[in-house]
C-alpha cells in the first residue's frame, strides 16, 4: 500500500487537538432557595459561611400601589402600607459580607 506522506492514516477517527473542553465543577452550581418573610440559615454563597441571614424590609411597587388606593378612599390611612410587613418584600443578606442573596415578597 502506498501512502501519502502528509496525509492522516486510514484507520480510526481523528483525535481533536487541543485544550478540552471545560467542565462543571458540581460545587460551584448554586441552587436557587426560596426565602421566607423570616431570618434563615444557610451557607453564605459568596463567603462560604454558615450565617443567619439579615433581613431589610424594603417597600416595593405593590406598597406604593396600596397606599395610592388608600389615598382615594381614605387618606389618614395612606401610610398604612408603609407600617405592615406584610406590603413590603423582605431582602436576604449575609450579615458578614453584605452579598444578596434573594427577596420574599408575600
Amino acid at each position: 500500500m502506498n501512502y501519502q506522506k502528509d496525509a492522516p492514516p486510514p484507520y480510526g477517527p481523528a483525535i481533536p487537538s487541543g485544550p478540552p473542553p471545560p467542565m462543571m465543577n458540581p460545587a460551584t452550581i448554586v441552587v436557587p432557595m426560596t426565602f421566607g418573610p423570616d431570618s434563615q440559615t444557610l451557607v453564605c454563597p459568596s463567603c462560604h459561611t454558615t450565617i443567619n441571614t439579615s433581613i431589610r424590609k424594603e417597600s416595593t411597587t405593590k406598597t406604593h400601589l396600596f397606599a395610592l388606593l388608600l389615598c382615594i378612599i381614605f387618606c389618614p390611612l395612606v401610610c398604612l402600607p408603609y407600617c405592615i410587613d406584610s406590603c413590603q418584600a423582605s431582602n436576604h443578606y449575609c450579615p458578614k459580607c453584605g452579598a444578596y442573596l434573594g427577596t420574599y415578597d408575600s
